[in-house]
């Protein structure tokens, strides 16, 4: 695959992640479009779908093998299991934990927050499910 044609279908990737189009995401997975790779602004595809939600898309990004534990960078940084802690949303959460996303995984390279510190003082939180969920899965 072109370098021109992989960008355009991580573009749609990321895009699609972002609005939870689980059907999109798995067509644009079966054209060979590596699931790890970030769009022009850093934003990994498991990052969006995680921060939004998308339980669903969550799980066929990372069957397709995307690394649960990969940090976006750019515009909208941090690891998918702080971004789906800070918003409370537990099925994405439960999803990369089975998955084996590190509970413990600093965001910011290993500096910042954990994902137990988003979960109990995230955008709107606390969210008392999402920190048992965690804290379930050995987070400190």
């Amino acid at each position: 695959m072109n370098r021109r044609k992989q960008k355009k279908l991580t573009r749609r990737l990321v895009w699609a992640a972002a609005v939870g189009d689980t059907y999109t995401v798995r067509r644009v997975l079966r054209t060979g479009v590596d699931p790890e790779l970030p769009d022009a602004d850093g934003t990994t595809a498991l990052y969006t779908a995680s921060v939004h939600g998308a339980a669903s898309t969550v799980r066929a990004l990372l069957r397709a093998g995307a690394c649960p534990d990969t940090e976006s960078t750019g515009l909208t940084d941090g690891t998918p299991l702080c971004g789906a802690a800070a918003w409370g949303h537990l099925a994405a959460v439960r999803e990369l934990l089975a998955y084996g996303a590190d509970p413990n995984l600093r965001e910011d390279h290993g500096t910042g927050s954990t994902p137990l510190h988003w979960a109990r003082q995230g955008a709107g939180g606390p969210y008392p499910e999402t920190e048992a969920a965690l804290v379930a899965a050995r987070a400190v």
